[in-house]
């Protein structure tokens, strides 16, 4: 039986080696000390495979690509340092094995052999992303065999579920295995950072640095997708897979470094699996039913009848006392935990709240603007929650929390709604600004503010 010994979340700035850095890798000195003891520690261990996923490798938006070979080869000629040239053998039968165990899971997986290269037009080689991780493990004595591969634009969850099959595919190999999952944090921390800078870039890397030491996993998963954008980061999916293999275990570990002096994030963690503990499966709780509420199950069932019959599902008789009441309401739709759609209604626009529930399920399915359609393929992977909307009324910013109470913000005919307790939005400033720009409100122009509560259905 095999053994995952360790993951080792690792940085990949090329100055951060001395033949590219020339001296200005002094100014990363927590992070290449913090990077050199790691790799040290986790020579000690002795593994015989290192597993290693780059943001900056063969990149797929619906599958993760796997380098199928036989070797890869790479340099760092492209940073002024063409010596600094390694080898590597590929562990086809790991990759292989990790391979079908997440088809069987329905994961997709691009093959990237030499004939798939040619097909995607592909050069086989070791990016950036994997030389400078390796660079320093070679350093400390770790020259094994690779299973290398990039990260996807999947959904988190999937992304997470792939980890834990690479640890399945481990699990059930010969070999004791290093996962190095590679990625760099926020490239948007200072003024003339490489991509530009946004003020939120601090926010994204104080969150996963918090996140990661407290090992909420949960947390992670649930950073906002608009906040990890605007941080330009490409680190966060690399740290997910990674994560998804510790699934089901007691994890040790630490955030052993963190800094970022060139406007990129630079954080170093080593996370280290002590146990299994099935009870802490964040996969497996999602596979547990859960009740659904009678607002959920109705939204539901609006957007699968309408998109299997093309008719508009029926008021159910006898009708609910609690939906024959009426309000405003919002359904929002999630795939994997991402957003797939969600629109609602202010105040009450129909008969009663049952029908309110029911066309608003289908402008969330259909008609959100920011997303296409959804199919009656993905139906499966949805899931619903309703927020039914108290009465609006006249506020204030003290009257204000983000927490408790959804705001308007109105000026004249335009208006823009946020709901309460949104993961992101922890300051009234935050959620006046967001609503005020929904709503088309410049921020210089005087506006009116009105609260309201909700009563959420999962």
């Amino acid at each position: 039986m095999g053994r995952l010994l360790d993951v080792a979340f690792m940085p990949h700035p090329p100055v951060m080696v001395p033949e590219v850095g020339r001296g200005e890798e002094a100014r990363i000195t927590t992070t290449v000390t913090a990077v050199k003891g790691l790799a040290a520690k986790l020579a000690a261990r002795r593994p015989e495979v290192v597993v290693i996923i780059s943001p900056h490798g063969p990149v797929f938006r619906e599958a993760v690509g796997l380098w199928a070979t036989g070797e890869l080869k790479g340099d760092l000629a492209a940073f002024r340092a063409g010596e600094v040239k390694f080898t590597y053998r590929l562990d086809l039968e790991l990759s292989r094995a990790i391979a079908d165990i997440a088809r069987e899971a329905g994961l997709p997986v691009a093959w990237l052999d030499a004939a798939a290269c040619r097909r995607y037009g592909l050069t086989p080689e070791l990016d950036h992303g994997m030389m400078v991780p390796l660079y320093f493990l070679r350093q400390a004595g770790i020259d094994t065999p690779l299973v290398a591969m990039g990260m996807a634009f999947l959904q988190r969850q999937q992304l997470y579920a792939f980890g834990a099959a690479l640890a399945r595919a481990v699990a059930a190999s010969p070999h004791r295995v290093l996962l190095v999952a590679s990625g760099d944090l926020s490239h948007r921390l200072l003024p003339g950072a490489p991509a530009g800078y946004d003020p939120r870039g601090k926010d994204f890397d104080a969150r996963v640095k918090e996140l990661l030491a407290a090992l909420d996993v949960e947390g992670i998963l649930a950073i906002p997708e608009d906040l990890a954008a605007r941080a330009g980061e490409c680190g966060l999916r690399s740290f997910i897979m990674g994560l998804g293999a510790l699934d089901g275990y007691e994890v040790r570990g630490e955030v052993l470094s963190y800094e970022g002096p060139f406007g990129v994030g630079y954080l170093v963690a080593h996370l280290e699996p002590a146990g299994e503990a099935p009870e802490r499966s964040l996969l497996a709780k999602e596979k547990k039913p859960v009740a659904e509420s009678l607002p959920v199950r109705l939204a539901r069932q609006s957007l699968e009848y309408y998109l299997r019959t093309g008719k508009v599902l029926p008021v159910p008789e006898p009708l609910p006392p609690e939906l024959a009441g009426r309000a405003g309401a919002f359904v929002s739709i999630k795939k994997h935990g991402s957003l797939r759609g969600c629109i609602g209604t202010i105040g009450p626009t129909r008969t009663n709240l049952a029908e309110e529930i029911i066309y608003n399920a289908l402008a969330a399915g259909l008609e959100d603007p920011r997303f296409p359609p959804v199919t009656v393929e993905e139906l499966p992977e949805l899931q619903y929650s309703v927020d039914v909307l108290s009465e609006p009324e006249p506020a204030t910013l003290a009257d204000l929390d983000p927490k408790v109470y959804g705001v308007i913000v109105s000026r004249g005919r335009r208006r823009g709604l946020l709901l309460p307790d949104l993961e992101g939005i922890d300051t009234v400033e935050e959620q006046v600004a967001i609503a005020r720009q929904k709503g088309g409100i410049g921020p210089n122009e005087p506006y009116q503010l009105e609260r309201f509560k909700v009563t959420r259905y999962h």
